[in-house]
């Protein structure tokens, strides 16, 4: 620029160029040394008449060779530019002045540059336009800045998914979107357990490798399905536009968990984390993104309080659910002061004479008002409460107490939590139980989860060696239902296997695999010395089968409940007690036995029948009379849930029938249908919808065709009978 200028300096002052005007020109020449900016100028026609020397090289170009060359194409993508702002094609086009312009340098390599480009319309003493003339910046540093920035704010810094901004914002503009489409969208509420413990045992930063592998498998598992963010902590959310069916749903979960529940290696350890996962459905379990959170927080808060490392379903009774569980809670805080707890006592029976060896207690609550809690149900709420320690040490203290006045040689097994085994205490609290009661420590069996193994440390293997110096034998409970490894079976002392009881169920239906995967565990366990138990049998052929495979001892209803202990007294108070095996001969498939009513509905008319008991295939209802076998007819579960189905066997006022389509499981031990029918379907029949307003109603009845209404969802139907 600074030749240009004194070219066009001598034409006007013959003397040469002024002072002021060489002092302007080192000034601009100095500038355009320091890298600060540069300059470029063109013609008429748009090509470079002058462009900095540094401009040039940044191009791997001498300016030289860019001198009539168009200006344009120092750029990429000019016909693309920030919101608001025109292109450089147009600006130019129109001879407009335009101020810092953002572009991308058209490098010959990777390096990325931005610059900031304005520019001026130049004229002749005529008016007649002779080019442009103006300056750039490089901005690159400025611009990385504002992406990175863009990034912490739509990100999350430490796993690299959408965070909660970004995850609502999303959430939103779907839900409006589908709502007007009359489209579905699931939402997973994701929460990791036993994270708290790891990461308090290994520290924070393996808290943080590990939340990034967790984000990995999380990708992985979803893939193009839908939007996986975090949201905070160890709480994920993912987002299934379209998704609505309840079977395909409840088997991504089963693959999410099963995936977070592998073994992870942070800085060289080994750890074990598991998930729980709620889930809701729009336009089912809300409309709005506010609506839609609440209830896959509510099903996430059910999973959890179930037992963890499960899947959830909204229902509308999860609200009363919470709120009960939460009294539960307050009264379980009190229930060993009254007297509630007590501990019932199941035998373990040697497998080969029928002959029962010892007994595991079991803790039972009977609550003043509501009579027998669940343990299913407490224990999670004790663990979650922090009640589990108080409640344990009472459980080791009262099952001592009552094994010493048996028979010498039986023994008495109790569970050991993940929480109680953390706790440093553990050795002299059982030490304490051993000594006020007299009770022989070979005599005292410590049941322990999988899950103690959560974190490999130095910790846990003193734990065991404190506890084996105490002389009480260690059983592995529930071998095979989550973070089953060989590893610790090489160095944790164990004396016993317990083999949970899903290998059990079904073991005998042809092409199962599980005789084979307990054979292994048999043959592993005599290999390194250890007893096995199998737990939860209930027919004839389960224990021969168990019998065949050489399994050491057996626990379940097929030789007893369990008895409290003065029953206990009595069967020994003529020697061995010998309990004779009982049962069905053959296990069935698993059916929920309930008392429950709904609505059938055939052809035009709706009657009230109760199910008596449900499976995956069918039910037997009762309040129908000789209904003919092949009848059809839709049985309506309430929320939208609806089964075709058709009567098989017809016995007076009961019958029993088969659903065209499996109901499928429901996270929580319970079934529900794949999918539901549309609440704008519903309301568009002038039905009332919990989750919609009055007046939508009455909006949906003109988007909708009547033809499209199913006969028995009309409101006639539903008012016949």
């Amino acid at each position: 620029m600074s030749n240009r200028i004194a070219r066009q300096s001598s034409k006007t002052d013959a003397a040469g160029p002024s002072i002021e005007t060489k002092e302007a020109l080192r000034l601009l020449q100095n500038y355009e040394e320091t890298r600060q900016g540069w300059f470029w100028s063109t013609d008429k026609d748009g090509n470079l008449t002058y462009v900095t020397e540094s401009v040039a090289q940044i191009l791997d170009k001498k300016s030289i060779e860019l001198i009539g060359t168009p200006f344009t194409q120092l750029f990429v993508d000019t016909q693309q530019s920030d919101e608001n702002q025109r292109t450089l094609p147009f600006l130019l086009t129109k001879r407009s002045k335009f101020l810092e312009l953002q572009l991308q340098a058209a490098t010959s390599n990777d390096d990325v540059r931005w610059w900031e480009v304005s520019g001026s319309p130049q004229f002749d003493h005529f008016g007649e336009f002779s080019g442009y003339r103006g300056s750039g910046k490089d901005i690159t540093s400025q611009r990385q800045s504002a992406q990175d920035t863009a990034q912490l704010a739509m990100f999350d810094s430490l796993t690299g998914l959408a965070n909660r901004a970004q995850m609502s914002k999303k959430l939103d503009a779907t839900l409006s979107t589908f709502q007007q489409q009359k489209r579905t969208c699931s939402m997973m509420l994701l929460d990791l357990d036993h994270f708290k413990t790891v990461n308090d045992t290994m520290g924070h930063p393996a808290g943080d490798m590990l939340l990034k592998q967790v984000a990995k498998r999380l990708l992985k598992a979803v893939d193009d399905a839908g939007e996986v963010g975090r949201i905070g902590g160890d709480e994920f959310q993912i987002l299934l536009p379209d998704w609505e069916d309840r079977g395909k749903l409840g088997e991504l979960a089963n693959t999410i968990i099963s995936s977070l529940s592998q073994p992870y290696t942070v800085e060289g350890s080994r750890c074990i984390i598991g998930a729980s996962i709620g889930i809701a459905i729009s336009p089912f379990d809300g409309l709005s993104s506010d609506d839609l959170i609440r209830s896959s927080d509510l099903a996430l808060y059910a999973a959890k309080g179930s037992g963890r490392g499960r899947f959830q379903f909204f229902a509308r009774d999860l609200q009363q659910a919470a709120e009960d569980r939460k009294i539960l809670e307050d009264d379980l805080r009190d229930a060993l002061s009254r007297e509630e707890i007590s501990l019932h006592y199941q035998p373990v029976v040697n497998a080969k004479n029928n002959t029962v060896t010892g007994f595991e207690a079991l803790m039972r609550w009977n609550h003043r008002e509501r009579g027998p809690v669940s343990p299913a149900i407490f224990i999670p709420i004790a663990e979650d409460a922090n009640l589990i320690g108080p409640l344990g040490e009472w459980a080791l203290q009262r099952a001592c107490a009552d094994a010493v006045k048996w028979p010498g040689n039986v023994r008495i097994a109790v569970n050991v939590s993940p929480i109680q085994f953390a706790d440093a205490r553990l050795p002299e609290v059982v030490k304490k139980a051993l000594k006020s009661t007299g009770l022989a420590p070979a005599r005292l069996e410590l049941e322990i989860t999988e899950s103690v193994f959560l974190a490999e440390t130095d910790e846990t293997d003193d734990m065991f060696k404190a506890l084996k110096d105490i002389g009480v034998r260690l059983a592995l409970d529930d071998f095979g239902t989550g973070y089953s490894s060989l590893s610790y079976l090489q160095t944790a002392p164990f004396d016993k296997i317990k083999i949970d009881q899903s290998f059990v169920r079904g073991a005998t239906e042809p092409d199962s695999r599980n005789g084979a995967i307990i054979a292994a565990i048999v043959a592993l366990a005599n290999a390194l010395d250890m007893e096995t138990t199998a737990e939860g049998i209930e027919a004839l052929d389960e224990l021969e089968w168990i019998r065949e495979l050489s399994v050491s001892h057996v626990q379940g209803y097929v030789y007893s409940m369990p008895v409290k202990d003065e029953d206990v007294h009595k069967r020994f108070e003529t020697g061995d007690w010998i309990i004779m095996p009982e049962g069905p001969a053959k296990q069935r498939s698993d059916r929920n036995s309930m008392f429950r009513k709904v609505k059938l509905i055939h052809e035009n008319s709706c009657y009230d029948v109760m199910i008596r008991n449900l499976s995956k295939t069918g039910a037997l209802i009762e309040g129908l009379v000789d209904v003919p076998v092949g009848t059809k007819f839709v049985l309506d579960f309430g929320d939208g849930q609806i089964a075709v189905s058709t009567v098989r066997r017809s016995m007076g006022q009961q019958q029993g029938i088969e659903f065209e389509q499996r109901l499928v499981d429901d996270g929580n031990g319970g079934l529900c249908t794949r999918t539901r029918i549309s609440p704008y379907l519903i309301a568009a029949a002038g039905m009332e919808v919990p989750n919609m307003s009055a007046d939508f109603y009455a909006k949906k009845r003109d988007d909708w065709q009547h033809k499209s209404i199913p006969s028995f969802y009309t409101t006639d139907s539903w008012k016949a009978g």
